[in-house]
């Protein structure tokens, strides 16, 4: 069973807005007068604070609450230090062979891998349908918009009303990534960030991930991208064209068209 999750809010400044988020995520609204550690009714609690929008566990020994944030951290140091077109994922979208593609992160969860297409040059059009997911992320971006340092990067990672069930095929993409949730293993969980271990308990596995690869193949123009951990079964059982091994998993490369002819 999944874990539950309620919007909710210390200041009574921003109690409205807060209203306003938990109605249209369908959650209960908690107007909060004790620490997390005292809260025993919700696993996780969508924070709406004045540095943005954050999900919290509650109860004893819960770790600070996460953000999206592009402006610092491991983001940001990937973002100054990551090997640019030498990392797996650049090569995985075909960075190496051609420049300024246009990438559907259609799990965009956090946003992170999408940043990086974006600090590489790739536009990026990202989809969420988690609802509190989305709420995050779309509150991340218009943060780090402020950030001169990123606001020209932020700028071509534009947030989909849609997922990618409900984009229209007129809209080719260059490439289509995906990353679905996938279940932890005994293994992967003592080694997990803290930020995954959160979605992991709230999202749980992505149970039609398999379906999403239909969507993609039609939608991209030339490949589609799947991210995976190492040991995972082929999305949907269809083997890839070929596969980039990493330390911690893989990319499946399915090529539909190569990127070395000419665009029509």
């Amino acid at each position: 069973m999944l874990n539950s999750i309620a919007v909710a809010t210390t200041d009574k400044f921003l109690e409205s807005e807060s209203r306003l988020l938990a109605k249209s995520l369908n959650l209960d609204f908690v107007l909060l007068h004790e620490p997390l550690k005292f809260v025993s009714k919700y696993d996780y609690l969508l924070l709406k604070t004045l540095d943005g929008i954050a999900v919290a566990k509650t109860g004893k020994g819960a770790p600070k609450p996460v953000y999206v944030d592009f402006t610092s951290g491991t983001v940001d140091h990937r973002r100054r230090f990551g090997g640019g077109k030498g990392q797996d994922i650049a090569k995985a979208v075909g960075l190496n062979k051609r420049a300024n593609l246009s990438v559907l992160d259609a799990t965009a969860g956090l946003g992170r891998d999408a940043f990086v297409l974006a600090c590489l040059g790739c536009s990026v059009s990202l989809c969420e349908r988690v609802g509190f997911v989305r709420a995050m992320l779309e509150d991340g971006l218009y943060r780090a918009s402020f950030h001169h340092e990123v606001a020209e990067i932020v700028a071509k990672m534009p947030l989909l009303d849609a997922d990618i069930t409900a984009i229209d095929t007129s809209e080719m993409f260059d490439v289509v990534y995906l990353d679905p949730m996938y279940p932890h293993t005994d293994k992967s969980s003592a080694a997990a960030k803290k930020e995954m271990a959160f979605f992991r308990d709230l999202v749980g596995k992505d149970l039609d991930a398999d379906s999403l690869l239909p969507y993609a193949m039609r939608l991209a123009q030339y490949r589609v991208v799947v991210k995976r951990p190492k040991g995972a079964p082929f999305l949907n059982s269809a083997e890839p064209t070929y596969q980039l091994e990493g330390k911690s998993g893989r990319f499946d490369i399915y090529v539909l068209k190569s990127l070395d002819s000419p665009s029509t």
